[in-house]
């Protein structure tokens, strides 16, 4: 019921996505799975308040080159461009980021086919009821969906968000018929 932020701006709790890469190590190798290759979060924000939520976790999990995107002009990322127009010639093993809900489906769609191993996205969880999505989600289940527990709040609102969040995790050509699902 509040209004939305501008650019569909929201800071991602690092202490979340913490969680979110403690969970998943324990489930899947990722990090030797992505070694030799380069990781992106195509909407990395950042502002001179806020680091770059993704990054800044992520660097201290591995040592591997992290790309930065985002359309937001005053954004600390590296690239300041539409995503689904992003193109690179580096080998991307890892995308990583919070979408911006409206065009949520179009950068997974959009993600996968930049990237070799993973693409994983913070998603309200509501996500997957959707009569619009469903038939996507037919043939490109993640194979593991992360759900968090609390509620998040974003380091840019008033209080926790009203809805339940979950960081979705797709490999790469492997979609099955369901997600394995694990609270966190």
């Amino acid at each position: 019921g509040k209004p939305r932020n501008i650019s569909d701006y929201y800071v991602t709790p690092q202490t979340e996505i913490k969680k979110f890469l403690d969970a998943w190590k324990e489930d899947v190798s990722w990090q030797q799975d992505i070694k030799g290759y380069v990781i992106l979060d195509p909407c990395a924000g950042g502002d001179e308040f806020h680091e770059m939520s993704y990054p800044t976790v992520i660097s201290k999990y591995v040592d591997y080159p992290i790309i930065t995107n985002d359309y937001r002009q005053d954004s600390k990322a590296m690239y300041k461009e539409d995503f689904l127009k992003f193109q690179t010639a580096n080998e991307i093993g890892l995308i990583i980021s919070n979408p911006p809900f409206c065009d949520a489906l179009k950068f997974i769609q959009h993600s996968l086919t930049i990237s070799k191993k993973y693409v994983v996205f913070l998603l309200r969880l509501n996500f997957f009821g959707s009569q619009e999505r469903s038939e996507w989600f037919k043939n490109h289940m993640p194979v593991y969906t992360y759900v968090h527990s609390k509620r998040l709040k974003f380091l840019n609102t008033s209080g926790t968000d009203s809805i339940e969040y979950a960081h979705l995790v797709w490999k790469v050509g492997e979609f099955p018929r369901f997600t394995r699902m694990r609270l966190i």
